[in-house]
Formats: C-alpha cells, sequence, structure tokens
C-alpha cells in the first residue's frame, strides 16, 4: 500500500504541475481565436507563437520530471524563461493568454530554489512581463482590454497590479505542491529506514541468543576436546571419560540449538499484534486490537499469528485503508480472529496469494479462513478454529 499510495501521489502532483500548463493552451486558444476573428492578430504571428509555445512546453515536461527527481535544470529554466518571453511578444502580450505563459514559467522556475530567490524570480517576471502587458493593451492587441482616452490610465494600472499579484502569488502555488510530495517521500523512506532497522535488531537478538545458548557449551567442548588430546598418551580411561563429556555438551548444544530455531520459527500471538499495530500506523493506518482477557489457547496462538502477519501485509500492500480493527475472542469449542479494514481491494487477486497458505494452516489445525469484501467499502478476513484442536487435525 505505501508504494502504491506514493506512486499515486507522485502522479497527482505531476498532473498538478502541468495543469498550469493546460491550462495556459486552454487560454491561449480563447483569446487567440478571438484576437484573430477581431482582426488584431495576423495568422503569421498567431502560428509563429503557436510553435514557439510548443516548444516551452517541451522544456515544461522536461523541467517537471527533473523537479520531480530532485534536480533543477537550470540551462532549461533559462531556456523556457526565453521562449515564454517571446511568444508572449509574438502573440500580442494578452494578460489572461499569452500574457500567462511567463507565469506559468515562474510556477515551475520558482520550485527548488530558496524562498529568497522565489520572491527574487517573482518581482523579476512583474518588472519584465508587466510593461508587456501595457504595450499590448495600448496597441489594442489584448481582447479583453478596451481603452479610451478616459480609461488608460486605469488600464495601464489593472495591468500592472495584476501582473504584481500574479508574480507574487504563482511561485508558491506548486511549490507546496512539491513541498508535499516530498513529505511523502520522507515519509516512505523513514518507514523503509524503520523496516530495515527492525531486521537488524532481530539479526541482533538471534546472534545473542545464539552466542549465550550455544556459545558456552562450545567453549567447553573445546577446552574438553584439547584436555583429552593430552590425556590420550597418559591416561586413556581418562581421555575417555573427558571425550565422553565432549559428547553431552555437543548433544546439548545440538539440542538447545534446534530449540532456539523453533522458538524463532513458532510465531507469538501477543508479539505479533503489537509488532503489526506498531507497522501499521507507521504506515499512516490507524489500529485498534480488540482482545480478550484470557489468554489465547496455545494450540492456535501460533497460527492466529500467522494470520495477523498476513493480514498485515495485505493492508499494506494491497489496498488503501486508513483503519484497521483486529478482534480476537474464543469460548469454549472455538477461537475467531478477524481483521477488518477500511480499503478494500478493486479486484480479487489483490488479497494476496499468500492466504492460501494461510488457509492451508488453518486446515492443519482444523479451522477455516475466509477473506472478502464486504460491500460496505471494507475488507474482512476471518479465521475460526474449533477447541480443542484435535491431534490428528
Amino acid at each position: 500500500m505505501v508504494a502504491e499510495g506514493l506512486n499515486r501521489a507522485r502522479k497527482v502532483v505531476r498532473w498538478t504541475l502541468n495543469g498550469t500548463l493546460i491550462l495556459v493552451w486552454f487560454l491561449v486558444a480563447v483569446t487567440t481565436a478571438a484576437a484573430l476573428g477581431l482582426g488584431i492578430l495576423t495568422w503569421p504571428r498567431a502560428l509563429l507563437a503557436v510553435a514557439g509555445l510548443v516548444a516551452f512546453s517541451v522544456f515544461f515536461f522536461r523541467i517537471t520530471g527533473a523537479v520531480l527527481a530532485h534536480r533543477y535544470p537550470v540551462r532549461d529554466v533559462v531556456a523556457a524563461g526565453a521562449l515564454s518571453l517571446g511568444v508572449t511578444i509574438a502573440g500580442g502580450s494578452q494578460m489572461t493568454g499569452w500574457g500567462f505563459v511567463p507565469l506559468a514559467w515562474l510556477s515551475l522556475a520558482a520550485i527548488g530554489v530558496p524562498r529568497r530567490v522565489a520572491v527574487l524570480l517573482g518581482a523579476g517576471t512583474a518588472v519584465v512581463v508587466a510593461p508587456f502587458g501595457v504595450l499590448g493593451a495600448l496597441a489594442g492587441t489584448d481582447p479583453s482590454i478596451s481603452l479610451d482616452t478616459t480609461t488608460t490610465a486605469g488600464g495601464v494600472v489593472g495591468v500592472i497590479v495584476y501582473y504584481l499579484v500574479m508574480c507574487s502569488l504563482f511561485p508558491w502555488t506548486n511549490r507546496l505542491w512539491v513541498w508535499i510530495w516530498r513529505l511523502a517521500e520522507e515519509a516512505d523512506a523513514g518507514r523503509e529506514a524503520q523496516a530495515r532497522l527492525a531486521v537488524a535488531e532481530e539479526r541482533l537478538r538471534f546472534a545473542r541468543d545464539l552466542h549465550d545458548l550455544v556459545g558456552h557449551q562450545l567453549s567447553a567442548i573445546a577446552v574438553k576436546s584439547e584436555l583429552a588430546v593430552r590425556l590420550t598418551g597418559a591416561d586413556a580411561d581418562a581421555a575417555r571419560d573427558e571425550m565422553a563429556e565432549v559428547r553431552g555438551l555437543a548433544r546439548t548444544a545440538l539440542r538447545e540449538l534446534r530449540e532456539t530455531v523453533r522458538g524463532y520459527r513458532r510465531l507469538d500471538l501477543d508479539a505479533e499484534l503489537t509488532t503489526v499495530r506498531g507497522v501499521l500506523e507507521a504506515a499512516g493506518v490507524t489500529c485498534r486490537l480488540h482482545l480478550p482477557h484470557r489468554e489465547v489457547p496455545e494450540e492456535v496462538a501460533p497460527v492466529f499469528a500467522w494470520v495477523v502477519r498476513e493480514a498485515a501485509t495485505n493492508v499494506l500492500r494491497h489496498s488503501s485503508a486508513s483503519r484497521c480493527d483486529i478482534t480476537v475472542r474464543h469460548s469454549d469449542e472455538e477461537a475467531v480472529l478477524e481483521v477488518r479494514n477500511d480499503g478494500a481491494a478493486h479486484r480479487a487477486e489483490d488479497v494476496g496469494s499468500g492466504l492460501a497458505g494461510l488457509g492451508e494452516r488453518m486446515a492443519a489445525v482444523g479451522g477455516t479462513l475466509e477473506a472478502r469484501p464486504t460491500g460496505s467499502g471494507e475488507f474482512v478476513l476471518r479465521a475460526v478454529a474449533p477447541l480443542p484442536v484435535e491431534v490428528g487435525a
């Protein structure tokens, strides 16, 4: 679920950034059609401006990809800025048309730079573009502005104020979306680091247990083996006794090693519930545990632990859940584990192939496993085991 959510967020941010360019094309199409219809823009100038806008769009997409990859392509930004100014002049500098192209450039150019630089970019864009907007309004090439001798001053002031306001807002629009995207990336990286740390801690714990449980026995074996070698020529009986002790120590070490490995393979339900809750909440999923007052019978607790682990894995990988409830209850006749989340998968195969293995584990104790969406946007995994578990089950 985490990776899918991150990819979904990336697509949303990409579409948001590119949405500015889509808006530019829409405004340009409307104002250009009006200008051509009124005869205040010639076809050669319009075609030249469109060609420049196509080139600008190519740079725009390149800059968008670089921004999402944590790069700032200075050359592409400079080239796109020059193109935006050129197409503005060629198209007639309409405020809500070709004059909008430098604003789209500004929305990208201000991403990935310090705040002070973003402010300077906005101020610089206003200083450069506003005069062309004023000239376009005075020359009558902007169909959205109609000036006469009584409104000229007001129109000029209006154009200047428009660009000042827009250039003060546009540096921060897309910066906000990219900031949110990078927060999501950092959160995902933090979750991966947490998972790696948990694995490393588990390895250290396993190594420590092996050292504590088996290390003493192996050290004793080494000492007694050396002693037996020394006694071989002088006292054969004593050497034989020492080797007998070595054999006993070796068997003890082997038994303890097997018990240690078996303990790691046999999951503990309480520990697994605690771990799963921590992992889900670290991934942004609210996890609530509803547990009985009595301990779950040891015949089914390990199997339920595997079910909880697989259920949590499916929640993270195959759903968009924001809430997960884990309920455990048992009576004298049966034990029930239910995992319910509010992010039901849209396809049947999204529930995860690991459920087949869980079904086999439940069958081994005479139980059943059911996994299905509820129709209300929830997904329920339910495991039921009879009590007491039959020996042959």
